[in-house]
């Protein structure tokens, strides 16, 4: 733990998760599973994801989740400073810092990290792709933003990593959303699960919540549970690849994939 510095903007991170959670050694010996978002295009909505999927995680119960926010710009640390709910926690770092962090997060408990990245091509990105068990790169169905995926394919291409497509702020019955998808099969896979474009997004992120939260019922927070389930299924089958190749533990298993009740919640007494 020499030379870490796993703190929030507001509070340590793992001290504000104590507090309101309780300890996180619940799961010590569970293996940490790195979910990484990135795009060479800016404005393509990482941050946004990056915040949702990590809410989406603790609701299914594949927590503890730790947010890390690698884009310089902070917008997603910011966000986190705005939540109320404990849950999931927050750890600033540094490129240089990400792996021995990373293993210190693991040796504490934590079961998911979700890295937000730069909009461009950098180092910091190189070093995610490097670590993560999966990339997501959230494409918005505009020729500019096909054109600029290919960038984004080769890096995690040259590292070896599996990559998913999610088109993201779609118009709904667009005939371009479509096309979009098409076009990104030819470079990977696409995940069946379109997000769309809906204010409810942006509203639900001022104040640090998100649409699972202040519209559960909503066609936004479906489709966010949607696309976490097969997320969460392709990680899963990754990990069991890496298990029959001999160079994981054995003692993987599947991340759960709902759990009811109880989020957002503060323990009796805190």
């Amino acid at each position: 733990m020499a030379n870490m510095s796993l703190t929030a903007h507001r509070n340590s991170a793992l001290g504000e998760h104590k507090a309101r959670h309780g300890p996180l050694f619940r799961h010590r010996g569970s293996p940490l599973r790195i979910l990484a978002l990135a795009s060479q295009k800016g404005g393509s909505g990482k941050t946004t994801l990056s915040g949702h999927l990590a809410v989406q995680m603790v609701r299914a119960g594949a927590g503890p989740v730790v947010l890390i926010d690698i884009d310089p710009q902070g917008s997603l640390s910011d966000w986190w400073n705005e939540r109320e709910a404990g849950e999931p926690a927050f750890a600033a770092t540094t490129v240089a810092r990400l792996a021995a962090d990373l293993d210190a997060l693991r040796q504490q408990g934590f079961r998911m990290a979700v890295i937000d990245t730069p909009p461009a091509i950098t180092v910091a990105i190189q070093s995610v792709v490097s670590v993560a068990d999966l990339v997501l790169i959230p494409t918005r169905p505009s020729p500019h933003d096909l054109r600029a995926v290919g960038a984004t394919v080769e890096l995690c291409d040259r590292a070896g990593k599996p990559l998913i497509f999610v088109v993201n702020a779609a118009t709904p019955k667009a005939r371009i959303t479509s096309e979009a998808a098409i076009a990104l099969s030819q470079h990977g896979t696409v995940a069946p699960v379109t997000i769309h474009q809906r204010t409810e997004f942006a509203a639900s992120m001022i104040d640090g919540r998100t649409v699972m939260e202040v519209n559960p019922d909503g066609r936004s927070a479906i489709e966010i549970e949607q696309l976490w389930s097969y997320v969460s299924d392709r990680l899963d089958k990754n990990f069991r690849r890496t298990v029959i190749g001999g160079s994981a533990n054995s003692a993987i298993g599947p991340l759960p994939q709902r759990a009811g009740g109880g989020f957002g919640r503060r323990m009796a007494g805190q």
